[in-house]
């Protein structure tokens, strides 16, 4: 697993770059500053949990187990429901979607401390 969270850590990394990269040069003169900001707020939070699944991968090599698998899934599921529900309210305006995102928010949560978790019993 740590293999795997290690791979999806470096994909999720680049894919940030990416889209903040895209913000900066293909959203500036198409979105509001509000809207622009949302999307670079998901941006932002994207790579923070690109990295917080390199130390996940990291903490697997070290403490294998479920807690740490646990803290690697959410992050993911983080990633897609609170930057994704940021990326898609930003692009569509569809205010709805701002319902998604606190849900996000909770993966990030509950993974790091999922993670301490790990740490501590270990």
């Amino acid at each position: 697993m740590d293999r795997l969270f290690f791979a999806l850590g470096a994909i999720s990394g680049f894919l940030a770059v990416a889209l903040g990269a895209f913000a900066a040069h293909g959203l500036k003169s198409r979105l509001d500053a509000s809207m622009l900001a949302t999307f670079e707020t998901g941006v932002r939070y994207h790579m923070y949990h690109a990295l917080a699944l390199l130390a996940v991968a990291w903490a697997g090599a070290r403490w294998p187990g479920a807690t740490v698998n646990a803290a690697g899934w959410l992050f993911i599921a983080g990633t897609v429901l609170f930057s994704g529900s940021l990326y898609a309210l930003s692009l569509t305006g569809a205010r709805a979607l701002g319902a998604i995102t606190p849900f996000g928010g909770l993966a990030f949560l509950a993974g790091w401390l999922c993670l301490a978790w790990a740490a501590w019993k270990a």
